[in-house]
C-alpha cells in the first residue's frame, strides 16, 4: 500500500510540474514579439487594482469600451482613434481583468463594471462624455447609464448582446467550473489551452471578421498576447464570464431610456434579431448598420463604424 501510494503522489508531483512547466513556455511564447508594450498610456489607481487608459485628441469626450474577453484590450479601437480625436477627446481603457490593467483573482460581476465605468467617468474623465461599447460589454454599460442617470450623454453599442442570454444566471455546476479554472496550475492550463494561438485564428476568421481576406496576423498576435499578460491571470475574468456572473437581464433599462443607439453589422449572425429584440423594449431606440463586416467592424470597416459613431454624436 506504501509502495502505491508512493507511486501515486510521485505521477501526481511529476504531472502538476509538467504541466507549470508548459504553461511556463505558452506564456513565454506569447510575449515574445512583445506587441503590446510599445502601446503608451497611463494607469488609473482604481480600488480594484490599476487600469491602463489612453487619453486623444481634444472636444467632447468620448469613452471606448472593449468587447468583454481576457484576449480583448484598448487595441480593438487603434483603428479609430486617429479619425474620432479630430473632433473629440477619446478615452480607451484596458477592462479589469484585460490587457495591461490589473487582474486579481475575484468575481468579475456585472455590477463590478458598473462600478468602474462610474469611478472612471468621475474621476478621470471628470465630464459627461457619451460612450461606445461593444458585444458583451453592452449590458454593464447600459446598466450604468440606468443606476447613474446622466453619467453619459450618449450611449452607443455594437453589435448588442442577445436579450435571453444575459439572463443565464450562475448555478452549482458553472460554480464548480469556475473553481476549477481559478485553481493555479491545473486552472491555468486550461485556461492556456483555451487561449492557444489557433483558438484566435479561428475566432477572427468566423467570428470577428467577414472577409476572411482581411484578418490581421499581427492583430492575432496581439490578442493572444493581450490573453497572456500576467502569467495566465486572464483566466480569473474567463471564469467568471463562464460561469454568467456578467450577466444581467437589462430589459427593464431598455425601458424609457432616450440616448440609446445600437449599430449592427449585417454580416453577423443574428445581429439584426437581437437588435430587433431591444426595440421591442423600446421603439426609441436609435439604429443603424454596416455591410461587409462581423462582430467587430472597428477592426475590418473602422472608417465606416467611426463614421456611424459620429453621425450618432451630432
Amino acid at each position: 500500500m506504501g509502495k502505491r501510494f508512493r507511486h501515486f503522489v510521485f505521477l501526481t508531483t511529476a504531472s502538476v510540474a509538467g504541466l507549470h512547466a508548459i504553461n511556463k513556455v505558452i506564456n513565454y511564447t506569447a510575449s515574445l514579439k512583445n506587441l503590446t508594450s510599445s502601446y503608451s498610456g497611463n494607469y488609473y489607481k482604481w480600488r480594484y487594482g490599476n487600469i491602463f487608459f489612453t487619453k486623444h485628441g481634444n472636444g467632447q469626450p468620448l469613452l471606448l469600451i472593449h468587447d468583454l474577453d481576457p484576449s480583448s484590450s484598448s487595441y480593438e479601437w487603434t483603428r479609430m482613434i486617429k479619425k474620432l480625436e479630430k473632433n473629440h477627446t477619446v478615452y480607451t481603457v484596458d477592462l479589469p481583468g484585460c490587457g495591461h490593467s490589473d487582474k486579481p483573482e475575484m468575481i468579475y460581476s456585472n455590477y463590478l463594471f458598473v462600478q468602474f465605468l462610474h469611478d472612471f467617468v468621475k474621476d478621470v474623465i471628470k465630464g459627461t462624455p457619451s460612450v461606445a461599447a461593444t458585444g458583451s460589454s453592452g449590458s454593464f454599460t447600459i446598466m450604468c447609464n440606468k443606476m447613474y442617470a446622466g453619467l453619459f450623454d450618449k450611449v452607443i453599442i455594437i453589435n448588442p448582446e442577445d436579450l435571453k442570454s444575459l439572463t443565464v444566471s450562475p448555478d452549482t455546476r458553472t460554480d464548480i467550473l469556475k473553481k476549477v479554472i481559478d485553481c493555479p496550475i491545473i486552472g491555468t492550463f486550461i485556461y492556456n489551452v483555451w487561449m492557444h494561438e489557433r483558438h484566435f485564428n479561428e475566432i477572427f476568421e468566423n467570428k470577428y471578421y467577414y472577409k476572411k481576406s482581411l484578418v490581421s496576423s499581427k492583430f492575432e498576435d496581439i490578442y493572444f498576447e493581450s490573453a497572456h499578460i500576467g502569467n495566465g491571470r486572464g483566466r480569473y475574468l474567463l471564469a467568471s464570464k463562464l460561469a454568467h456572473y456578467t450577466n444581467i437581464s437589462i430589459a427593464h433599462a431598455l425601458k424609457g431610456m432616450d440616448n440609446l443607439c445600437l449599430i449592427g453589422s449585417r454580416n453577423y449572425a443574428s445581429s439584426i434579431q437581437t437588435i430587433n429584440q431591444y426595440l421591442i423594449y423600446n421603439s426609441g431606440i436609435e439604429t443603424a448598420y454596416l455591410s461587409n463586416a462581423a462582430y467587430l467592424p472597428q477592426l475590418e470597416v473602422p472608417d465606416k463604424l467611426a463614421d456611424l459613431i459620429a453621425m450618432f454624436l451630432e
